[in-house]
């Protein structure tokens, strides 16, 4: 009913043609021209201003596409369909954001998000977070990726006939990573963000993007080497574990040594920037040095991150002004200890926000670029089409199949539905699989349907599994 009262309103009207008419006034050629440059010249310095231009439309209509999030869907399917719009414009002879396809700059910009995202990821996961989460949500995460994995694998020849093995394996690795985000925000409005099943979907969801990873790993290195035998796959998945349990070991040990080090260089913040990011940055060099995906690393650097190594530096001005309005005031009893428990939270959450503040600018870019990729043409194919609503089938059942496995004193179904909505890792996936050539148009724009639908469908089913039982 939001939706239909906003078109009543014509606001997302005028924003969109707000929008167009800001092209057509600071496109250097006009909106109906084609920027394509096809020699050498194509990322030269005269062509930067239009790269900005379409770095600033991007990150605005990203942000429009917000909206979105009023009618309970995250901002990130928003981000998905602004791209399929923009990608499709050329259909309607609007040629101008066509070369966002395939500039260099901007894919650069995409993968540094799709970096930042996954350091993010880790930093927010912890492994004191993995420990706790307890046995119930290991067996889920478990089952929630063997199950989807093994499905799409084993059954692709059903579900998307005519494929390489290799691109089997892609799928169902695209198929295993659970977003939780949409999942903790129905939680969360339903008042059931405290229950023993939020916990257990949380947990599961952490562990599911930790065996993805490795999943994703061992798949990115048989495309890259061909075939492979038993023994190579199984020194590969080693490899996997080894840099994840081993980085985060050796990396937990540096980490705080670095950290003090640079503090006496300088305590300010944007040194205490610097170290976060170099570490996320580092990692995912690392991952790459031993023939791991960069995101795998970048995860890893996340995970070895916690506050306490930053208590060298200087505090955020909000906690200082705090900090010192508290002295001279002489705050004392009740309200004192409710103010240091906000102090000390937003102390510990200062280098989650870095990582965010970087991610608002860069993370939308790889979005959009990902919904740009989306043919809309090829799913007026009848056998694209048949092959989404198939592999949707799948991804719904074995993650609802996943939740049998949180034992007894559980709401099981519940549990499994809070699976279902695939998303970021999901969609880095996907775009690994193109951008190594497994998968073609219609097998990319297919799986991004399926990863949209089951962000779609997953907050009616919670709520309705809930309701009833109540009822």
């Amino acid at each position: 009913m939001y939706w239909v009262n906003l078109f009543r309103q014509r606001k997302v009207l005028n924003l969109f043609l707000y929008g167009i008419a800001f092209a057509l006034i600071f496109s250097p050629a006009g909106l109906f021209a084609n920027e394509a440059a096809t020699d050498g010249a194509t990322h030269s310095a005269a062509s930067f201003p239009l790269i900005f231009l379409w770095i600033a439309i991007i990150l605005m209509l990203a942000k429009v596409s917000a909206l979105i999030e009023r009618v309970g869907q995250p901002a990130v399917l928003g981000e998905l369909l602004i791209g399929v719009v923009l990608g499709s414009l050329y259909l309607f002879g609007i040629t101008f954001f066509e070369d966002i396809k395939t500039n260099e700059i901007i894919h650069f910009l995409a993968e540094l998000g799709v970096v930042i995202l996954l350091f993010q990821i880790g930093i927010e996961s912890s492994v004191k977070t993995m420990v706790k989460v307890g046995v119930p949500s290991f067996l889920v995460a478990c089952v929630g990726v063997i199950l989807p994995f093994a499905a799409v694998y084993l059954g692709g020849p059903w579900l998307a006939p005519g494929l390489s093995s290799v691109a089997y394996m892609f799928l169902g690795a695209t198929m295993t990573a659970t977003s939780v985000g949409i999942t903790a925000r129905v939680l969360q409005d339903l008042g059931k963000a405290h229950t023993a099943e939020a916990r257990t979907i949380v947990g599961a969801a952490v562990i599911d993007d930790v065996l993805g990873l490795i999943i994703l790993a061992v798949v990115s290195a048989i495309v890259i080497q061909g075939s492979i035998d038993a023994a190579t796959l199984t020194i590969i998945i080693l490899k996997a574990v080894a840099f994840l349990g081993g980085g985060i070991i050796i990396g937990g040990w540096l980490a705080p040594r670095f950290s003090k080090f640079f503090s006496k260089v300088h305590t300010g913040v944007g040194m205490k920037f610097a170290v976060v990011i170099f570490f996320g940055l580092v990692f995912a060099y690392l991952a790459a040095l031993v023939g791991l995906a960069p995101i795998v690393g970048a995860f890893a650097g996340g995970l070895i991150l916690t506050p306490i190594y930053f208590d060298e530096f200087t505090d955020p001005g909000f906690v200082t002004d705090l900090k010192t309005a508290m002295k001279e005031e002489h705050v004392n009893g009740a309200l004192s200890e409710k103010l240091d428990n906000i102090i000390h939270t937003h102390s510990h959450r200062h280098i989650e926000e870095f990582v965010q503040h970087l991610g608002h600018f860069l993370v939308p870019i790889f979005f959009v670029l990902t919904g740009m990729q989306v043919k809309v043409s090829a799913l007026m194919d009848g056998k694209v089409v048949m092959m989404a609503v198939l592999i949707l089938i799948v991804a719904i059942i074995t993650k609802v199949l996943a939740g049998w496995a949180a034992g007894k004193g559980m709401n099981k179904l519940a549990v499994g539905v809070g699976m279902i909505p695939r998303g970021e890792v999901g969609l880095i996936f996907a775009n690994m699989g193109k951008s190594m050539g497994v998968m073609d148009d219609g097998v990319f724009s297919a799986m991004v349907i399926v990863i949209m639908a089951t962000t779609l469908i997953t907050p009616p089913m919670l709520a309705a599994v809930f309701r009833r039982i109540q009822a």
